[in-house]
């Protein structure tokens, strides 16, 4: 029998469903849909966003060396969601009727409603995020997170933060999908996604958030 504490190296590639379906996580609310629905085909949307987006690569500061992110960002958002993470501070651009027809499709579906977005681009297999958490204050005590993946598959890992019988939980992520994280998540688990060993494609991540600061 499988533990608590044993690692979920889960795919839902073959999971069909247009309703949440709750990730079994120590710690977490972490719901995955296998299909958010779109206007348009997803690979006309990603095309899109990779074209008419205002990417940016900024620089971060590790270990006191500073390095481009491996990834394009753009922060979208509501006039005064202005966003800081890593020391890195973005002003929102203006919504485009396309974002805000993915953000109505989310707000319906999770009942939640937001002001911003935060767009990761992740060109080929040697884009990766570092693991992390969405704490940062401006998104209050128990953010609450829905990330639209379109594009190449890639692994999302999930990390516990003080628990050190809490094995990664690794999540195969599907283009069209949507992963919902609230609750404690972030208080207690970090994510990124690593580089991939084997070439793959572009993939454009969508994480739409509630600034509550502003």
């Amino acid at each position: 029998m499988r533990s608590a504490f044993d690692p979920y190296p889960i795919s839902f590639a073959t999971m069909k469903t247009n309703r949440f379906a709750r990730i079994p996580i120590q710690d977490a609310e972490v719901y995955y849909l296998s299909d958010l629905g779109l206007t348009l085909d997803r690979n006309v949307v990603l095309q899109q966003l990779i074209i008419d987006v205002l990417w940016r690569q900024d620089k971060i500061v590790v270990w006191g060396k500073q390095y481009s992110q491996p990834r394009l960002v753009a922060w979208y958002g509501d006039p005064d969601c202005s966003y800081t993470y890593s020391g890195i501070a973005l002003t929102p651009l203006p919504w485009t009727d396309l974002l805000l027809d993915i953000k109505s499709r989310i707000e319906c579906i999770t009942a939640t409603t937001f002001n911003s977005v935060l767009l990761n681009y992740y060109r080929d297999h040697r884009d990766s995020m570092g693991l992390h958490s969405d704490d940062e204050p401006e998104l209050g005590e128990q953010p609450e997170t829905a990330s639209l993946s379109l594009g190449e598959q890639r692994t999302f890992v999930l990390k516990h933060k003080t628990n050190k019988l809490a094995k990664p939980v690794r999540l195969k992520l599907e283009s069209g999908s949507l992963l919902l994280m609230k609750g404690n998540t972030q208080r207690y688990w970090k994510h990124g996604l690593s580089k991939e060993t084997r070439p793959c494609g572009p993939r454009v991540n969508l994480t739409f958030r509630r600034i509550i600061s502003a």
